[in-house]
């Protein structure tokens, strides 16, 4: 069976800890205790998150001088090596040594049409008070909306349209590999006109260049899993299942649900509701597979279909847990 695991953040980094390698790797080897009995039965694909690191990246990289200044596509392939290693060499410390393991760069094409592009959400990097926040937009084009009781920057959040990747990964996974891949939500890419002369050898009249923009991991796990036509996409995140009236006294655990079914209630934008969407996706775009939302540390629960919440085309009703 081949399967595409996609970490949430905290599979990285838990809330409140210190930013250090030490309790990254520490997380990442928790993580690979639930994922290396998966790795040693199917076809595994591993996607992850990079949201604390790419903004510890971001303050570091500021704190010399404007020329220091690194795009969030150079940032979010710099993460994807840093995190790969260390889901690599944790893997590996609990798999037979001939497993091989890898981590592929992974290049995701968005439309420069998308309408997201004009529409900057995605809050990036520290935080600032609003005069400074306001004289940072001015003096290096960025744009910024207030956070809570401060202001941030924020980039756009644009569909993932085409994985470059994909066919490298097949590749990798007829070998018996495991593939660390699309971290982050992969290296935002868009084809823009080319500038090379016509009488020029390598004359290509689209060249495809890196843009300031954060690609939802989800939405890109979804994408990965529909394109190496996976028999099982899990969205691993720190909650064992999708609730219906989350928090409240009559709340209750979503155990099945179609994508029709789903769709008609609401869930919060920053944290379920990119799960469940990313879910049906998958869902819709691989009919009669499995889309599973739950708990990492409920991985052998999830793979055996007895945990979290399983969205199919093929569910007749809502199904809820004892």
């Amino acid at each position: 069976m081949r399967v595409v695991v996609a970490l949430g953040g905290n599979a990285l980094h838990k809330r409140g800890e210190a930013m250090t390698v030490a309790s990254q790797r520490q997380n990442v080897r928790i993580a690979c205790r639930a994922l290396a009995p998966v790795a040693l039965e199917h076809e595994l694909v591993i996607s992850h998150g990079n949201g604390p690191q790419v903004g510890l990246l971001a303050l570091q990289a500021s704190s010399y001088d404007d020329v220091s200044h690194y795009p969030f596509d150079v940032l979010g392939a710099q993460t994807e090596g840093m995190i790969g290693y260390f889901i690599e060499q944790e893997i590996g410390n609990l798999v037979p040594y001939e497993k091989p393991i890898t981590t592929i760069l992974t290049m995701i094409e968005v439309d420069p049409d998308d309408p997201a592009m004009l529409n900057p959400t995605k809050f990036v990097g520290p935080v600032y008070a609003e005069a400074e926040a306001k004289e940072l937009a001015l003096s290096k084009g960025w744009a910024v909306k207030p956070d809570g009781e401060y202001w941030r920057r924020v980039v756009p959040s644009p569909a993932p349209k085409h994985i470059f990747q994909v066919p490298s990964i097949k590749l990798l996974l007829s070998t018996g590999a495991v593939v660390v891949c699309t971290g982050g939500g992969g290296i935002p890419t868009m084809y823009i006109d080319g500038d090379y002369p016509e009488d020029d050898f390598f004359h290509n009249p689209r060249e495809l260049v890196g843009i300031e923009a954060v690609i939802d991991k989800d939405r890109s796990s979804a994408l990965l899993a529909e394109s190496l036509e996976a028999d099982l996409l899990v969205i691993a995140t720190d909650a064992d299942a999708v609730y219906l009236n989350w928090g409240q006294p009559d709340q209750r655990r979503i155990k099945a649900a179609s994508p029709v079914q789903i769709a008609e209630y609401n869930f919060a934008e920053g944290s379920m509701g990119p799960k469940v969407e990313a879910a049906c996706r998958f869902a819709e775009g691989r009919p009669g597979s499995d889309a599973v939302i739950g708990a990492l540390d409920d991985l052998t629960a999830v793979m055996a279909g007895t945990g979290g919440t399983r969205i199919n085309t093929n569910v007749r009703e809502l199904e809820f847990h004892d």
